[in-house]
């Protein structure tokens, strides 16, 4: 007989935090806060903490994530991103929104991640800029990256969205490159209710005119330096990631329980590649 096992059950975890989520909403709903409030400043906060940065900045997506890390460190038209091909779409789209041409090299087939030597072979007098994708929870070597990219004085942004909490040895998402982005789509490991994400940062600078992209350039109100657009992290989905946040260790350690069951049953199912 066989048994269907879904990837991924949001239901049955809405179900173990739905009194504390609808609490949250319903302070939200009551304060009338619903544009960067007390909500996304304190998810920032938090996430800043968490990824050993000095900076978080909350966005309507990982996509934009990605594009306005790129701007914010003056990656445009006529530059070259060296990224991988073996990612989802926005990587690619991003770069391209940002002006710049992305230049795709191979993945290491052992962990799927972007090959560091292969990211050498590839740098041109127009190249500017790295996006290393942390595919599957799992980061690239950003030792070597980061290496290659002072070699040559390249920027690298970190493509996070599957790999919040990740590690390269001591190393934290966010703490070697220029800059990461995180994607808060409800099924990441830290999913909101809808769209979300995050630029995180040691770099005042990147930081700075993340804020002020997000806002459509703008800083103060109404006075606009430079084309951003509207990108604001909800501060509804805010509320619910602030609910989820603390369960976030928790359910990557099941979520490695849970792998290495998979492991031991299917070791002698499938070969080395």
């Amino acid at each position: 007989m066989m048994m269907k096992i879904p990837m991924l059950d949001l239901s049955e975890q809405y179900a173990t935090l739905k009194d504390e989520i609808m609490v949250s909403l319903d302070e939200v709903m009551s304060s009338s806060q619903f544009i960067l409030g007390s909500n996304v400043k304190k998810l920032e906060a938090d996430i800043a903490e968490y990824s050993h940065v000095k900076h978080a900045i909350g966005c309507g997506n990982g996509s934009d994530a990605i594009h306005i890390a790129l701007q914010a460190a003056g990656i445009g038209e006529g530059d070259e991103v060296i990224t991988t091909p073996f990612t989802f779409f926005a990587t690619g789209g991003a770069i391209v929104r940002a002006g710049a041409k992305p230049v795709f090299v191979d993945i290491d087939p052992k962990n799927f991640n972007i090959s560091p030597e292969k990211i050498e072979e590839a740098i041109t007098e127009r190249t500017k800029a790295i996006i290393p994708v942390h595919l599957y929870g799992q980061m690239a070597d950003m030792v070597k990256i980061m290496e290659i990219a002072s070699k040559h004085n390249l920027i690298v942004v970190e493509d996070a969205a599957q790999a919040i909490g990740a590690k390269q040895g001591e190393f934290s998402v966010g703490e070697l490159g220029h800059a990461a982005t995180y994607s808060f789509f409800p099924t990441k490991n830290l999913g909101a209710y809808g769209d979300g994400g995050m630029v995180v940062t040691n770099y005042d600078e990147i930081a700075e005119m993340s804020r002020i992209i997000r806002v459509h350039g703008g800083k103060p109100k109404y006075y606009h330096s430079v084309m951003g657009y509207n990108s604001r992290l909800d501060e509804l989905q805010a509320a619910v990631l602030n609910v989820k946040f603390p369960h976030l260790n928790t359910w990557s350690k099941l979520r490695g329980e849970h792998a290495q069951v998979y492991t031991n049953l299917l070791q002698d199912q499938v070969g080395d590649m």
